[in-house]
């Protein structure tokens, strides 16, 4: 990561274009999940915010393509986040936040730029100590961040009516260190007014009370002016997970575009529609294209065809008027069709990253369970691409259009970041009869109508007008679907050594005719493309793996509490799910470990019928 450079003035000697220095380093794929742009990143004793993409520098990160992925977020494609050596000029940058420090040895606290720290330092002048950022900010919902009012936490309530202006006088911080509560944390002022603890800074509204106000800055885009902001403000901790959660969009390489024919024509696509109905215009077109690029000389017209007709087609499932909704319902619907064909590997050239295929062994045991022609995906990439982020709520794909996103750029781009997982999965797909039957279930829908009603409620609090909440996806299809995910990812990283963190899902599940879902690597490193997870899916394996999920699940160390609990989970949007049984790291779950309930795979001890599975535990 770079911080930005400082000023410096020309002269004999001076580089005009000088080395920027390197503050520490990521992951790449940290900066799409959890050090993305707008987040926070300590360094050693020292706290930046990483800064939009439109300052980096990213001539040489490789790009990525995914067409479904790109025409849903509205751009022409995606790149890696840059990864450098200590000597090159690119990389992210970064800028220094908060700006508010203490000093642990005179424990001064003020804005660092009047410490008079030696440059290249972030010390005390006076004490020659290291400066310790702040750990308090301030943040809305809107996204806006700003350092915590220290000076007006400290002076409330000792100021006369009508006084205006700072004291002039010089901020403290100590810490008396009886207890590790905000009460040991207090701020002094040498003006005189009595001392103040940070006690009762994180309640909701602390701040309004203060006459504290959004100012509606955004530290992470360089030269952003301030927004107009009606919403309140909220003290959070500088590292807190709420201080930044990033909105992330994936989708998985399928046929046509998983081929190496699609990643080559990806540049020249707006080029190849214009004279798409037109062959001669079309080879035409090839060959001016294949004069760029040599390695395209051997294309044909129909292949190009092809890859054309199946991209209309594709547009036709968004519909006349397509909305975030509708694009995110036709990637899944896309995925899923190709997920229930076999697709296998063409001439052995492994240039497609979509292998698909029946099981060799004999599928019939596995009517018991209600699942029916699952399939081994026995390679697949998936793209993770970061849009935007919030602050202080947790975005929830429900709340497309409700939900403000903070921005990664303040000029618009062509290209987000983004990062690639190759690896495998098994695809589980329900008898849709079974499964309809069993939904009709009273005590069931009595269920799930209780989560539907605490999700809804959810979202009508966060959303930005509450009379227009879009109905919550809770359905008995959707819930079961989830939970049975949960609870075979669980089975496998007890029984097959998958770490449960490098397993995630994908459900197909939120429209009638869609009953499936996904198990596969979400890590490329050693758990990833190996073949394990595959082997688990064959019959033989997988109906010993569903019997055994399925009876881990009928007791929890938490029961009798968590069976028979009314809500559970944040925003109490699960009934019978907790980490004792089926919680997994938010990682692995689609739907941070929400909508979820064990007794519709068991049933409860009152009642074995609701359980779909309920028959597999009869003795």
């Amino acid at each position: 990561m770079t911080p930005p450079p400082t000023r410096r003035r020309r002269g004999p000697g001076v580089p005009t274009t000088p080395l920027l220095p390197r503050k520490g380093a990521v992951r790449r794929a940290q900066m799409i999940t959890t050090y993305g742009v707008g987040s926070m990143v300590a360094v050693d004793n020292e706290s930046f915010i990483v800064a939009g993409i439109d300052s980096w520098d990213v001539k040489d990160a490789p790009e990525i393509h995914e067409h479904r992925l790109a025409r849903t977020l509205g751009v022409k494609s995606f790149r890696l986040p840059p990864a450098s050596d200590e000597k090159s000029r690119d990389g992210v940058r970064v800028r220094r936040f908060p700006l508010w420090h203490s000093c642990p040895e005179c424990n001064v606290l003020q804005p660092v730029r009047k410490f008079n720290s030696p440059p290249g330092t972030n010390e005390c002048g006076d004490c020659k100590e290291d400066l310790v950022p702040s750990r308090f900010v301030v943040a809305c919902t809107n996204g806006h961040l700003d350092d915590f009012p220290y000076w007006k936490w400290l002076h409330r309530n000792n100021r006369e009516d009508g006084a205006t202006g700072a004291c002039g006088g010089t901020l403290k911080l100590t810490t008396n260190g009886r207890t590790a509560s905000l009460r040991s944390i207090v701020i002094s002022c040498s003006c005189g007014v009595p001392e103040v603890s940070m006690e009762g800074a994180f309640r909701s509204s602390a701040l309004n009370n203060l006459g504290v106000r959004c100012e509606g800055r955004r530290p992470w885009l360089r030269d952003a002016p301030a927004e107009s902001c009606s919403e309140p403000p909220r003290t959070l901790q500088r590292g807190s997970s709420m201080a930044w959660q990033p909105i992330v969009r994936s989708a998985l390489s399928i046929p046509p575009w998983s081929g190496g024919l699609a990643a080559s024509l990806a540049p020249y696509l707006e080029e190849l529609h214009e004279c798409e109905e037109d062959d001669a215009q079309l080879a035409f077109a090839l060959k001016l294209i294949s004069k760029k690029d040599p390695n395209l000389a051997a294309i044909s017209v129909d292949s190009v065809k092809q890859l054309l007709r199946a991209e209309k087609a594709e547009l036709e499932d968004l519909g006349e008027e397509p909305t975030h909704d509708t694009h995110r319902l036709a990637l899944l619907k896309q995925e899923y069709r190709r997920l229930r064909t076999p697709s296998r590997e063409v001439d052995g050239t492994h240039d497609d990253e979509f292998v698909c295929e029946q099981p060799t062994g004999d599928t019939s045991p596995l009517g018991e369970f209600g699942i029916v022609e699952p399939m081994l995906v026995k390679r697949l990439r998936e793209v993770r691409a970061l849009k935007s982020f919030t602050r202080v709520i947790a975005p929830d794909s429900a709340l497309e259009d409700q939900i403000t996103e903070a921005p990664i750029a303040l000029t618009e781009q062509n290209w987000l970041p983004a990062m690639e997982v190759r690896g495998e999965g098994v695809f589980l797909r329900l008898d849709e009869k079974r499964l309809d039957s069993w939904a009709t279930q009273e005590e069931v829908t009595h269920r799930v109508e209780r989560i539907r009603a605490n999700h809804e409620r959810l979202l009508r609090e966060r959303a930005s007008d509450p009379q227009h909440v879009p109905p919550s996806p809770a359905t008995p299809r959707l819930v079961l679907l989830h939970t049975l995910a949960h609870a075979l990812i669980t089975e496998w990283s007890l029984d097959a050594g998958y770490p449960a963190a490098s397993l995630r899902e994908r459900l197909y599940a939120e429209e009638t005719g869609m009953a499936g879902l996904l198990i596969y690597t979400a890590t490329s490193d050693s758990a990833g493309s190996l073949g394990g997870l595959v082997a688990q899916g064959e019959p033989d394996r997988l109906v010993a793996t569903l019997r055994s999920a399925v009876r881990r699940a009928e007791w929890c160390s938490a029961d009798p509490l968590c069976i028979e609990s009314e809500a559970a989970g944040a925003g109490s949007i699960n009934l019978a799910a907790c980490h004792a049984c089926v919680l997994l790291p938010e990682t692995s779950c689609e739907r941070n470990n929400g909508l979820l309930d064990r007794a519709l795979l068991v049933g409860t001890p009152e009642d074995s019928s609701i359980g779909f599975f309920h028959e597999l535990l009869v003795d």
